[in-house]
């Protein structure tokens, strides 16, 4: 599944159910960047195996984002606040559309866009596995995304659970979340490989 599905569970209410946005907005306002691994998993409404993957993603507001899709294949986003360059090295192909149409309202803008409730309402879900969920709710209604359910905790998003309008179900699992790090200034700049066929703008 070469796409980027950001991108996530049982629920019971209780007593710590109002924590859940409450570290959303906590994670907000004191988490500009952020880095770490992630591990993917998609689910189909026909019920195949689910396809797995894992890698490495960086992220910085407003618009910059670097999503390094690993194993089983190689993917590279790229988003430098303007521009959104998607590399898929096994076609050796690049992407590029503009960062505001291409997350503006997909479930990154949870974590890249300009405002934390532009897109999406909030509410609280509950408790599960230690953590307190938030779901989002797209504010527009032809949007590719039926919800996005978030997991955080110690005001880190640890998981994010996409729903599509397809029956489709992204999951990705958040692992060494490292909130605010020192970044290579090119971190968020794409070359385009030599010999590449481009895309797009």
């Amino acid at each position: 599944m070469r796409t980027l599905l950001i991108l996530f569970v049982l629920t019971f209410p209780g007593l710590a159910s109002a924590a859940g946005i409450d570290q959303l907005k906590a994670f907000w306002a004191n988490t500009q960047s952020a880095q770490g691994s992630f591990a993917q998993s998609v689910a189909t409404k026909s019920g195949r195996k689910p396809q797995n993957s894992t890698g490495q993603f960086v992220f910085a507001r407003p618009g910059k984002l670097r999503w390094t899709y690993e194993k089983p294949y190689a993917l590279l986003l790229v988003a430098d606040g303007e521009k959104l360059w998607s590399y898929d090295a096994d076609l050796n192909q690049v992407t590029i559309s503009k960062v505001d149409k291409a997350l503006g309202a997909s479930p990154a803008a949870l974590l890249t866009g300009e405002s934390l409730d532009k897109h999406f309402v909030l509410t609280e879900a509950g408790v599960a596995d230690g953590l307190e969920i938030v779901d989002a709710t797209p504010k527009a209604s032809d949007g590719t995304f039926a919800r996005v359910r978030i997991g955080l905790r110690d005001n880190l998003p640890r998981l994010m659970e996409v729903r599509d309008n397809f029956g489709q179900t992204t999951t990705l699992l958040f692992t060494e979340f490292q909130p605010n790090p020192r970044l290579n200034k090119d971190v968020f700049r794409f070359v385009t490989p030599k010999g590449a066929d481009v895309v797009g703008e």
